[in-house]
């Protein structure tokens, strides 16, 4: 589907943020530590837990803390998008936490390798934000459905089963941890006017000096949703476009492309980082860690608010079905405590939004919470994870508070029944 020094999100292979973050302190003061209570089903032997996705949660100091906390390890495997999904089709006794996003599942789940997951055994599920769960906001509106709404695929029909469930059931496919509402970077230094639309990464006004993200599922939305924004294509659901909608949108990119529009095509964070810190971009798909990361240099960067709304993610950690007895109680406890705030709180200060706000939140400061969820205005420095100072007081966060920000959702990150279509025509696009 924001802000951060890196988010560590690998999508198509290429330098990850959890790379960038390795080694990263946490910066807050009056943050208090867990007192998670160790479990006695650990007392007598070590537990490992093998934890596989792209590496979006998967920061040492949470790792750390879970040592701390639950006496157990975690090891990570980070992957890309595509070799998530692999890894969970085809070698899922290779792990025992699975993080995946959840637009992933419509490929994972009818494999029959993740285990439904027990609601009954889950502390604080009640407290999950209802995104997840009745698919509105807290207030109780309605978030878009476009794409893979995470309500499209959150239950499934059994413990053991291959099928989503229409409605709420005991059994919820993943357990969220992070999701968040993406939007273009521009550098306003250098824009002559303000930039409230998609149809600006389209713009000839920026000819040579725009770039667009090179990973198929991603990128084809910020480009269906600068051509709807610019009222060339109209689309049913930007999510899953037919093949003449497809077809429409490639077409769009290439006429782009071939007119000199896109300055790059990049796929990793640093690449991002580096076009528009240098000034060769003024406007592009990025992730608000990106534009984080390029304050943090002393130029000026937004992760700009746009009147079409925003492109949504969500992930969240599945247990795989192989997994029985003190391993599967770990993964339980895991889950739980995940949710019980510590992590919650240091995935916040990430710029990301977690699965349980109430946990979090006692574990943030009052300025931090007022920034990051409250769009209110910063009344000491912001931090970053590693100590930069990335907010001064007066400051607001990009967009606003929590409630601005996911009730604007334009779409989320899908895969689409025409999937393998759209990524053989986003090749077609890449080599024109």
């Amino acid at each position: 589907m924001s802000n951060s020094i890196v988010r560590t999100l690998v999508r198509s292979g290429g330098l990850t943020r959890r790379d960038l973050m390795r080694g990263s302190a946490l910066v807050g003061a009056g943050i208090a530590a867990s007192n998670f209570p160790a479990p006695a089903v650990h007392a007598q032997e070590a537990i490992v837990l093998r934890y596989a996705g792209t590496g979006v949660n998967a920061f040492k100091e949470i790792s750390d803390q879970v040592k701390k906390d639950l006496g157990f390890d975690v090891q990570y495997t980070t992957l890309s998008s595509d070799d998530v999904v692999k890894r969970a089709v085809t070698q899922a006794s290779s792990f025992d936490l699975l993080d995946s996003e959840y637009w992933m599942l419509a490929k994972i789940v009818p494999s029959g390798n993740l285990l439904g997951i027990d609601v009954k055994k889950i502390k604080y599920y009640d407290q999950i934000v209802p995104i997840f769960t009745k698919g509105t906001l807290p207030d109780g509106s309605k978030v878009s459905r476009e794409g893979t709404a995470p309500i499209k695929v959150a239950y499934m029909t059994g413990e053991k089963s291959k099928a989503f469930a229409p409605d709420p059931s005991q059994f919820m496919t993943l357990i969220p941890t992070v999701y968040n509402a993406d939007t273009l970077g521009i550098r306003p230094d250098l824009i002559k006017h303000p930039v409230d639309s998609w149809a600006e990464l389209l713009n000839p006004e920026f000819k040579g000096r725009a770039s667009i993200l090179n990973i198929p599922s991603i990128g084809i939305m910020d480009a269906a949703m600068a051509c709807e924004a610019r009222g060339s294509i109209k689309y049913a659901d930007k999510g899953n476009m037919t093949k003449a909608e497809i077809d429409q949108t490639i077409a769009a990119l290439i006429e782009a492309k071939k007119s000199g529009q896109f300055r790059a095509l990049w796929k990793d964070f640093n690449e991002s980082v580096n076009l528009m810190a240098s000034g060769e971009v003024v406007i592009q798909s990025m992730w608000s860690p990106a534009v984080t990361k390029v304050r943090q240099m002393g130029i000026a960067c937004r992760f700009q608010p746009l009147k079409e709304g925003y492109r949504a993610w969500a992930s969240g950690l599945g247990i795989p079905s192989h997994l029985t007895g003190r391993k599967l109680d770990a993964a339980y406890e895991f889950i739980n405590w995940y949710l019980s705030g510590w992590a919650g709180a240091f995935l916040n200060r990430q710029g990301y939004y977690t699965a349980v706000l109430n946990t979090a939140k006692t574990q943030m400061t009052p300025d931090e919470w007022g920034y990051w969820m409250e769009g209110k205005p910063a009344t000491q420095p912001i931090k970053s994870p590693t100590g930069e100072v990335i907010a001064n007081p007066g400051e607001t966060r990009d967009g606003g508070s929590f409630l601005d920000r996911m009730g604007k959702i334009a779409c989320w990150n899908a895969v689409m029944d025409e999937d393998r279509y759209m990524v053989r025509k986003w090749n077609e696009f890449v080599a024109a």
